[in-house]
């Protein structure tokens, strides 16, 4: 099957409505299982695979989830690009609830997460200076507005450890840097997407101001989740509208990542390694 079209859904989004002739596929990859049997179906004529990346559920906390397999069992579907969708607090006052955020840059502050399909005895190191793809990022800003709903491009999302939220005093250097909205997840998806050559964009659906905010006490875990509904609405029709006006081609850099990557003799790569991420390295071994 080839699938050139994946979503991965985030906080309150476990399903995505509108497919026609749904397929639950369950992929093995090296990596073990992903968060949940992919979702395969027709969205405005084209095929999309759809992922919920803490499981339908939501039984896997940030911390546990396995990134690799995710997005490996996208590429072996076929997938070139991935439309990441993700529940964020806002740093900004300017990002307000129900609005979305379409970042350019990523922020790290987990710790020890694997974030590479790499080591075993083949190196490669990416260019990850701009970790979005650029093509995803202009359909994402255009299919906001094509629906109605406050895009905001650009920004920078920090990706922190959880599960537990910040405490004021993180918040507030993070607002001291300059950053944009705060997530667990999304980092790890956009290294690892970028290593399988993939497209990736993220789509921070914002649903309240983070603890920095002085009424953020008054914000209650029921206005949260209406959010989260209402977010995960306006998230459905923003992906119809984006996979509608995807064209065939990809004109971005994305797809040709490792062209210069690989540092390894290629010699010297173990035979498992190499059987292992055939489906990543295969085509600069042939």
């Amino acid at each position: 099957m080839q699938v050139k079209i994946g979503v991965i859904g985030g906080s309150g989004l476990y399903s995505m409505s509108g497919f026609d002739a749904q397929e639950e596929i369950a992929v093995e990859t090296p990596f073990g299982a992903p968060s949940d049997k992919i979702v395969v179906g027709s969205l405005g004529g084209k095929q999309v695979a759809f992922l919920a990346r803490h499981g339908r559920g939501h039984r896997i906390s940030p911390s546990e989830l396995n990134f690799r397999a995710n997005i490996y069992a996208m590429k072996s579907l076929g997938v070139e690009r991935i439309i990441s969708l993700s529940a964020v607090g806002s740093l900004k006052e300017e990002h307000r609830p129900l609005e979305f955020v379409i970042p350019d840059q990523f922020f790290d502050r987990t710790r020890g997460r694997v974030s590479t399909f790499f080591g075993e005895g083949l190196v490669a190191h990416v260019g990850f200076s701009d970790p979005v793809c650029p093509q995803l990022s202009d359909l994402a800003a255009s299919g906001c507005e094509a629906v109605g709903v406050t895009g905001k491009k650009g920004g920078t999302y920090l990706c922190m450890e959880g599960p537990a939220f910040s405490t004021k005093a993180e918040s507030n250097v993070y607002r001291g840097w300059g950053m944009d909205v705060i997530g667990m997840t999304n980092l790890q998806e956009a290294k690892l997407a970028r290593e399988a050559e993939i497209c990736y964009v993220t789509v921070a659906m914002v649903t309240d101001y983070d603890c920095w905010h002085p009424e953020h006490d008054a914000v209650t875990v029921t206005d949260i989740i209406a959010n989260l509904t209402m977010n995960a609405g306006n998230a459905a029709r923003l992906v119809a509208a984006m996979v509608a006006a995807m064209p065939e081609e990809r004109t971005c850099k994305c797809g040709r990542a490792l062209a210069h990557a690989i540092i390894t003799d290629r010699t010297k790569v173990p035979p498992e390694t190499l059987k292992k991420l055939d489906l990543i390295v295969g085509k600069y071994f042939a």
